[in-house]
This record gives C-alpha cells, sequence and structure tokens, in this order.
C-alpha cells in the first residue's frame, strides 16, 4: 500500500499525518500561537552564568530564558581575550557591537565562566522545544537545513547520513561535497541527496552559504532578545524533511496551501512535482483517510493486541512506563509460548506507538517475565530492528535481571498527549478522583459536628452539650 503525507490545513490549526500502508505513523500538530521554534536563530544575551552547573541562561525574547550548556558555546580565540581586555569584569555591555562571526570558532577546554558574562551577547539557535516549565534548549553550533544538505557554518566537518549505505554511493557524495565546500565550513548530506547530482548539491549549498550571510549582516543591525532567523513554518518544513520519492503522495485539502506546496517543491524537489494533490472532496480528508480514528486511538492508555494480549502506557514527570499484559490471550500449548508469543507481538505494537505519540526521554518496558534465555535475546533483538524505522535517536539496553527493558528516545518536542490534552480539572492530571463517600465524610468533618448519639448536630459549635436532637424529641429546639 501506499505511503502517503497528508494535510490539513486551517486558518487556526495546521495537521500533518504520515501514513504508511494505511495506518498513521507519524502526526505533526501546529497551531498560530503555539508555533514550534526549533531552528530559529536568536540574537540573545547572557543573562545568568553557573558554574556549578557549567551551563548559562540566555533572554533571547521569549517567555522563559534558554538554557546553553558549556559544550554548545562557540567562541573565537580573539574574541575571548578582547572581552576579558576590556570589560574587566564589569559585564560585555562594552562588547554590543562585536560582529557575530566572532562567535565562529569553538574554544574547547574553558569553563562557562571563561567563555561568557552577564549582559554578553551572543548568536544562539534553538535545538529543543520549550517543554512544561523547562526553556528552551540553545545551542551555537548553528545548522541550516536544505533540501539536501545540512549547512554547518562553525564546524570543519563533512557527513553523510547512516541511511546511505552505498559504500560508492557515499564516497562520490562525499568527494562532491569536498570539491565543493569553502575552507572551514561544515556540511551533512541528507538522505534524500543520494541520487543528487554535483550541480543540485552546489545549488543548495550557494542558497545556504547566501542564507548565513543574510543571518549574519542581520545580527548586526539587530539589537539583543531578537529574532534574525525564522525556519519554515511546518508545512514546509515537514515537506522538506519527509517528502522523498519513498512517500507516493503528498495530499493538501486547503487551497492556498496546496500552490504554497507547489512552488516549493518546484524550486527544490521538481522531480516531485507530480506527486503533490489537491483533495476538494466534502469528506474531511483525515475521515476520508482514516486518521482521525487513529489519532483517538493513540490518546488511550491501553493498547490491545492482535492476539488479545495488551499493553498499557503510563506518564510519569520522570519517565514513561509500558506494561505488556497476556490480558484475554491464553495461548495453544504451554505458558512459556504463549508469553513469548505476546511480549513479540508487543515489540512492534510499542515501537509504533513510540513513534505515533512521540514519546521520549527514558522509558522503561515491563515485559512478561521470560524464563528462556533465547526468548529474551530474541525480544531484545526485535525491539532493535522494529526501532530502526524511528528517525530519533534510540539507545536501548538488554532485558535486565528484573525483566525490564530500558530505553531513551531523543525528545525534540512536545509527546500526542500534551498537544492534545491537558490535566483533568477534578484530579489535576493524577489519573483518580476521590469516590463520593470519601468526598461526603470530608464535608462532614469540615462543615458539621456529630453529637455522641451519633446524630447530626448541623454546624453548632458547641456540640451535644448543648442539647441533643434526639434529646430534643425530634424538634431540634437546641440545634439552629
Amino acid at each position: 500500500m501506499a505511503t502517503d503525507l497528508i494535510i490539513n490545513a486551517s486558518s487556526y490549526e495546521v495537521r500533518i499525518a504520515l501514513a504508511e500502508h494505511g495506518s498513521l505513523v507519524e502526526f505533526y500538530l501546529e497551531r498560530p500561537t503555539e508555533r514550534g521554534l526549533v531552528g530559529n536563530i536568536y540574537l540573545g544575551k547572557v543573562v545568568r552564568v553557573l558554574p556549578g552547573m557549567q551551563a548559562a541562561f540566555v533572554d533571547i525574547g521569549l517567555e522563559r530564558s534558554g538554557f546553553l550548556y558549556v559544550d554548545d558555546v562557540h567562541i573565537s580565540t580573539d574574541a575571548f581575550e578582547k572581552r576579558m581586555k576590556n570589560c574587566s569584569g564589569e559585564g560585555a555591555a562594552c562588547c554590543d557591537n562585536e560582529p557575530p562571526e566572532s562567535l565562529a570558532i569553538r574554544t574547547p577546554g574553558k569553563s562557562i565562566e571563561d567563555l561568557l558574562t552577564e549582559g554578553q551577547p551572543i548568536i544562539v539557535q534553538i535545538c529543543k522545544e520549550p517543554i512544561s516549565t523547562k526553556g528552551a534548549r540553545l545551542t551555537c553550533h548553528i545548522t541550516l537545513p536544505c533540501r539536501n544538505l545540512v549547512f554547518m557554518p562553525m564546524t570543519d566537518h563533512v557527513g553523510i547520513s547512516r541511511k546511505i549505505v552505498d559504500e560508492e554511493v557515499r564516497q562520490q557524495l562525499r568527494e562532491d561535497i569536498e570539491l565543493l565546500r569553502p575552507a572551514g565550513t561544515g556540511f551533512i548530506v541528507r538522505t534524500v541527496a543520494e541520487g543528487a547530482s554535483r550541480p543540485e548539491l552546489e545549488a543548495d549549498m550557494e542558497f545556504l552559504m547566501h542564507l548565513w550571510s543574510e543571518i549574519g549582516d542581520l545580527a548586526e543591525k539587530s539589537p539583543p532578545m531578537s529574532m534574525v532567523y525564522e525556519d519554515l513554518d511546518i508545512i514546509l518544513r515537514v515537506v522538506r524533511d519527509i517528502f522523498s520519492p519513498d512517500v507516493d503522495r503528498v495530499v493538501v485539502d486547503d487551497y492556498n496551501t496546496y500552490q504554497r506546496v507547489l512552488k516549493f517543491i518546484e524550486t527544490f524537489a521538481p522531480h516531485l512535482y507530480n506527486k503533490v494533490h489537491h483533495y476538494d472532496s466534502p469528506t474531511p480528508i483525515f475521515d476520508a483517510y482514516g486518521v482521525e480514528m487513529d489519532i483517538a486511538r493513540a490518546l488511550d492508555k491501553k493498547i490491545w493486541l492482535r492476539c488479545g494480549g495488551s499493553i498499557i502506557i503510563e506518564h510519569t514527570e520522570a519517565l514513561s512506563v509500558v506494561d505488556v499484559n497476556t490480558g484475554r490471550y491464553v495461548g495453544k500449548n504451554d505458558l512459556e509460548e504463549t508469553i513469548f508469543t505476546t511480549n513479540m507481538e508487543a515489540v512492534r505494537e510499542i515501537a509504533y506507538q513510540l513513534r505515533l505519540r512521540n514519546i521520549g526521554g527514558i522509558i522503561i518496558i515491563d515485559f512478561i517475565d521470560m524464563e528462556d534465555r533465547e526468548h529474551r535475546e530474541e525480544v531484545f533483538r526485535a525491539l532493535t530492528e522494529v526501532s530502526k524505522k524511528d528517525k530519533s535517536r534510540i539507545n536501548i539496553l538488554k532485558v535486565s535481571e528484573f525483566g525490564l527493558v530500558q530505553m531513551t528516545r531523543k525528545r525534540n518536542r512536545e509527546d500526542l498527549a500534551h498537544m492534545l490534552c491537558e490535566p483533568c480539572p477534578c484530579c489535576s492530571g493524577d489519573g483518580m478522583v476521590k469516590s463520593s463517600r470519601t468526598v461526603c465524610y470530608e464535608i462532614f468533618r469540615k462543615n458539621n459536628h456529630w453529637c455522641e448519639n451519633n446524630c447530626w448536630s448541623r454546624g453548632n459549635p458547641a456540640g451535644p452539650s448543648q442539647g441533643c436532637w434526639n434529646d430534643a424529641q425530634g424538634r431540634g429546639d437546641d440545634h439552629s
């Protein structure tokens, strides 16, 4: 079956679905008031240096300051010596006119307080969205992506996508880039460039270097805490990063958006022009492709497996936990076979759900205990293999003595639940509410008093000493 990139665009919300073999595998959502920030470049100002954490907070004009770790700092030796000589420990206000090119060379082996001072202007790029109460993660390792290449103006390096496996193709691409690139610059060849010609690579390279020159000119003229470059919106960004010859169709329901996508593809990937289609049926596009149902299922805590087993996904502040159960599956021959079959089917579903829900951070998987060591090894190998389809970086440890698999998945943006849901106003996101009996007894304790004869004194602070409902023969004379 086909692989489709489905775009549902409106003035208030953009939703993008990548469907493989009729099933939703990736989902992107952006609203005008919550536009993504990853890739944007800012001229920020250092507001706090933390030697104890070897990091700094940088104000880039957002609600919360960004976090910059020492390994992500780039600054030239000449600029470092100039700042130490001229500022004399009084802050970096005197360096406000320092050109952005002075941030182009890394100075390894220095601590954060040697590299940065409070008030210093610095060019940074957002590499990780603000999540929950955390500010954006920043870096001085600027990267500018295009269709075939990623430009790294601060790094002298040539890299080739690991998904390009043909050694001859890899060697040819490396030779082309080495021949074309200016000295001291870096480029990464993206997967879609596997069949790109040298003129196509050169065109992308010229475009990216011209873009970086414009960013530098704008940074020199801009005040601190201002944006100097905004990345493409989510529609063109997803088309740039995902739309490849492996995708059979791009289907867009909004005509103006359809024209924008066509114009973009005509410029950067004209060979894919005929794969872009406009959807004009009265049936909503996500309903027509069955995406709405898949999104609804992706919010469920419990997912049933085809064999009758199930997995349960729970989130905490520190990590996400996946529990595997046999559920309704009773097997055919013996217990060990039943457990192994359930775990193997759970492996595929877990990998699918992690990618679809975009669950990141630390993940603990509690498979059903397996006594057979070969079965444990097979489950681990299967999980490693199916995770290769995921674009996010994943690290998986072998099954522990407790039967748990520990893994991490790089978190670049909010997961699906955080994008579409909010904490329950009753339980504040705990997932449970107090029973009616518990609530009633709390009300009794807070607002009322009970007499010795177990009768209700209806809030009389004097209690039974002023008379009892029973003693008053039901009249309630002493209970006002």
